[in-house]
């Protein structure tokens, strides 16, 4: 009987071998949640249902078209409703629409293995050469289904003259090809290859829907996730299936089998949503100290500034979205922080925070090309700590309003009224008093004025503001003191008195008086002794005026003084920032 002898080095060599096989198995076994969870039915893609219904219809009702264009964001669905369609149209036993997923040709399609479903990066395969070498392959028959099926993704990154040698093919393809495009760039598709195409335009999946999709996921892996979580992971995707998932497995992979809201706030350094409570904390409490505290924060956890001012934006979205709806319906937060909008949004009228959210844009643009964002983020949250409250601007308007009814009492019409969301630390406004005894010929000693209320802490509009409304003086008070002011440049200039005699004013308005004179001697006498005259008004009536002198024009024919005072006020440089500035616009 012989001897056996066992070779130990090739054995061993196999057993490595074999064990390097389970290894590579092993590792295989594991797919990420985007590919495990790819939907296999038309029903599973969320979110198109426009898309998925109409291609089911006409697959039912035998109404296909021989290229298609799928365009929209990115992971939603664009290659998956694609390959669903290559599989349906030659599935054996599709079941209302949709593929069975149980014959030979499915199955293929889904391991990527069908000959007869060719998918092409466009990106890589852009070239002229392929594109033809596309057209001439598309001439054969299928091997074993009823069409062969080109997927192009990224179509758009095709070279003109790639597009220019699919063009005959795609108008007039072979009655066994169907081309199906897919591209996030519809714009830089040719408008040739478009009129050719039947497109489906995709849209971004919403936060709801994203929500619903990742817990059933959860659900099925047997892994506990909070309300909390699924929110962050949600508002993370941004609109995009395929990105939430991806970070779905990311988490689980931080957290294990149970997820909670600080652990993807912490696996994905994502700002909490309490930093921008406690912005607007700070704002209304004025706390400039606390303001670089949180800077300081910011830059300690490593957040993105950007992505902070991002997140700010958007919270002061949300109480504009609370103010204009009286509802926190609409803004994406948790339970416990849509509460805290709707107990801290009556502290922040609409107003404020318009300009607050110009800020926080204006900052981000900057921080965008700064080369000391910090600095950027600390300057603008300085502006929002120190910015005026606009919440009196409502009550000066209106102060200002009673003030032109008051004005108008006297003898002088008002049109219209300046609307502005400018600063409200506004010095008082007084207007000068025509009171009856004015007319009877005395000369006042001290004029009343109308007092607004000066808000506490807040500084001037403008001196210059002020002026405006200190030397307006009607036309019956210029009238009924006119002998005495005529009399007045007598006795210093006899033939500049003879002059006044024989004009009349016809008009008064913002710091000027205008007359009507009967020849150009007239008018050259007073326009040439203007400051004298000036400085006899200020001794008759009080204030300084201007003696505006026209030949032979009424006053129906001229501007109205009030008319001329609305418009002097607005284009008044102080005025004009302010306009330009806050956006202030005159009410109609």
């Amino acid at each position: 009987m012989g001897t056996f002898q066992w070779n130990v080095p090739t054995i061993q060599q196999a057993i490595c071998h074999n064990e390097k096989k389970i290894v590579s198995l092993s590792i295989m076994t594991y797919l990420v949640t985007a590919r495990k969870w790819r939907p296999m039915l038309f029903d599973d893609v969320v979110g198109q249902s426009h898309v998925t219904n109409t291609l089911r219809n006409a697959i039912t009702q035998n109404r296909l078209a021989h290229a298609y264009l799928f365009s929209g964001p990115r992971g939603v669905g664009k290659t998956t409703t694609a390959r669903l369609l290559a599989k349906v149209i030659n599935c054996t036993h599709p079941v209302d629409g949709n593929p069975c997923n149980g014959c030979e040709f499915c199955i293929e399609t889904t391991d990527g293995r069908n000959m007869d479903v060719i998918e092409i990066d466009g990106a890589s395969n852009n070239s002229v050469d392929q594109i033809r070498d596309l057209r001439e392959s598309a001439r054969y028959t299928p091997t074993k289904g009823k069409y062969k099926v080109y997927i192009i993704d990224e179509v758009h990154m095709l070279s003109p003259g790639a597009f220019n040698a699919l063009l005959k093919t795609l108008e007039e393809p072979p009655p066994h090809v169907i081309f199906i495009f897919a591209t996030t760039v519809p714009q830089k598709v040719p408008a040739t290859i478009l009129s050719r195409c039947q497109r489906f335009d995709f849209r971004r999946n919403s936060i709801e829907e994203i929500i619903s999709r990742i817990h059933f996921i959860a659900t099925q892996e047997a892994i506990t996730i909070d309300n909390d979580a699924l929110l962050l992971i949600a508002k993370k995707g941004d609109g995009s299936m395929r990105d939430s998932q991806s970070i779905f497995d990311q988490v689980v992979a931080f957290c294990g089998t149970t997820v909670t809201g600080k652990d993807v706030l912490q696996a994905l350094n994502v700002v909490d949503q309490e930093f921008f409570f406690r912005v607007t904390d700070i704002i209304r409490a004025k706390d400039a100290k606390a303001a670089l505290a949180l800077v300081e924060d910011i830059m300690a956890r490593g957040y993105d500034i950007r992505e902070f001012l991002v997140g700010l934006a958007e919270h002061f979205r949300n109480f504009l979205v609370v103010r204009a709806t009286e509802s926190t319906a609409l803004i994406p937060v948790s339970e416990p922080h849509k509460k805290r909008y709707s107990d801290d949004v009556k502290d922040f009228p609409d107003t404020d925070l318009l300009r607050l959210f110009k800020i926080v844009s204006s900052t981000e643009n900057e921080v965008k090309w700064s080369v000391q964002p910090r600095v950027k983020l600390e300057v603008g949250l300085m502006q929002m700590v120190k910015m005026d409250s606009s919440l009196q601007i409502t009550e000066l308007l209106e102060k200002i309003e009673e003030l032109k009814k008051k004005i108008e009492t006297q003898g002088v019409k008002v049109v219209g009224t300046v609307s502005a969301s400018m600063p409200s630390k506004a010095q008082p406004l007084s207007v000068l008093s025509s009171s009856p005894s004015h007319f009877a010929g005395e000369r006042p000693v001290s004029r009343p004025s109308i007092p607004l209320p000066q808000p506490q802490g807040k500084t001037m509009i403008t001196e210059q503001l002020k002026s405006y409304t200190q030397q307006l003086i009607s036309i019956q008070e210029v009238k009924g003191r006119w002998e005495e002011f005529v009399g007045e440049v007598s006795r210093q200039r006899i033939s500049l008195g003879s002059v006044l005699s024989h004009v009349e004013p016809t008009e008064s308005g913002q710091g000027f008086v205008r007359v009507n004179c009967s020849d150009a001697f007239h008018l050259d006498s007073i326009r040439r002794n203007k400051d004298f005259l000036a400085d006899m008004a200020q001794k008759i009536y009080g204030a300084k005026l201007r003696l505006d002198a026209m030949i032979g024009t009424s006053g129906h024919e001229s501007e109205s003084g009030a008319a001329v005072v609305i418009k002097e006020i607005e284009d008044h440089p102080v005025i004009a920032a302010i306009k330009r500035e806050l956006g202030a616009e005159p009410l109609q």
